[in-house]
């Protein structure tokens, strides 16, 4: 797989493709929290932070999947979840916002390998990201990466409810 690296500076020229990844991974879904229109919100909101980054696998010259976050602000933390202890103040996240790999690509190592593409750089204490519990067999394989459910989370009337996950990137000092 050849994997690409973007930045906060490339959004415009890879935005579409992200959107119509997503669109063939939520293909058949009607809720309006995966509609293309709200997952827009979602990339548009993460890619204008700081920091913002993200993984493009492609095989062939065609994207299977992606990676992409964005480190929190200092004491910052996802919305309607609190902050673990486990994580101390002074102590920085790096927020996984999304994964998402083409059906076809699944259960072959993609995901892990954009995974580790994305954070194989990171200077963060730890990285979190939220699951879905409706898919306990996602948030398994992230339990067998290292990750640890820590909360949970509901953070829009519309959403499901996630688990929130974190993975120190550190030992603890």
């Amino acid at each position: 797989m050849d994997l690409k690296h973007y930045g906060q500076e490339d959004v415009k020229d890879i935005r579409t493709m992200l959107l119509d990844i997503h669109d063939t991974v939520y293909e058949g879904l009607s809720g309006t929290f995966d509609s293309r229109e709200r997952f827009a919100q979602f990339v548009d909101g993460w890619s204008s932070r700081d920091e913002w980054v993200c993984v493009i696998g492609f095989e062939e010259h065609e994207p299977v999947g992606y990676a992409y976050g964005a480190p929190f602000s200092p004491g910052g933390w996802w919305r309607g979840s609190k902050r673990p202890e486990s994580l101390s103040p002074g102590e920085r996240a790096f927020a996984l916002s999304e994964l998402m790999v083409m059906p076809r690509w699944r259960k072959t190592g993609t995901s892990l390998e954009l995974h580790e593409a994305l954070l194989s750089s990171r200077n963060e204490e730890a990285v979190t990201l939220f699951v879905d519990l409706a898919h306990p067999k996602v948030v398994t394989l992230y339990e067998s990466w290292g990750y640890k459910k820590v909360d949970e989370s509901k953070p829009y009337d519309d959403s499901p409810t996630f688990a929130v996950m974190l993975k120190r990137l550190k030992p603890l000092e």
